[in-house]
């Protein structure tokens, strides 16, 4: 199988040369949103109060992508022990809104939903698959990771994850094909 290696930021070039079903391999910083996580930033862009520590601490998510994980305890290497995804579908309700942010891409598992799929056509950004029930492995691509906002909310914190060679396939291509309509042929 074919690889390609790419590196955030992910600019618009590389977005739009990807293919629903390719194989990558990531490498930079992604930052991890889970239910809470989001309904938290919906909510502080909806009212306009991304301001103060939110923007100094980095959490504008505008360029960046974002991997639906809930992070287990860090390790005394400051990793953690298991990073795996979590359900995307859960965040469909979000993502519209954050593609508006300027969100680039998401990591999770599973489909995406109708409307879900259209945003990210209509965004050209892109939605990555990665395997669940693999947190263990993935959590051996991460390589730092750092609590950047929500400390409150523990596993469900906004962490900045430096990943390397994080292994993905394309679920959700910027023309708005997915894996799964390609593998139905």
């Amino acid at each position: 199988m074919n690889s390609k290696k790419i590196h955030t930021p992910l600019d618009k070039e590389t977005i739009l040369h990807l293919k629903a079903g390719e194989h990558v391999y990531l490498s930079g910083d992604v930052y991890t949103l889970r239910d809470a996580a989001h309904k938290r930033l919906v909510g502080l862009y909806d009212s306009h109060h991304l301001v103060g520590k939110e923007r100094e601490k980095k959490l504008d998510i505008s360029g960046q992508i974002v991997y639906y994980t809930g992070l287990t305890p860090l390790l005394p290497h400051g990793c953690p022990g298991s990073a795996g995804p979590t359900t995307s579908a859960r965040m469909d309700k979000y993502t519209p809104r954050l593609l508006d942010a300027g969100m680039v891409g998401m990591i999770g598992k599973g489909p995406r939903g109708l409307d879900t799929v259209r945003s990210i056509r209509d965004h050209q950004s892109v939605y990555f698959v990665t395997v669940g029930g693999a947190g263990a492995f993935l959590a051996q691509k991460v390589k730092k990771a750092e609590v950047i906002a929500f400390d409150d909310l523990g596993c469900e914190a906004v962490f900045r994850l430096s990943i390397e060679d994080f292994p993905l396939w394309v679920g959700v291509d910027s023309k708005g094909k997915t894996m799964w309509d390609t593998m139905l042929g």
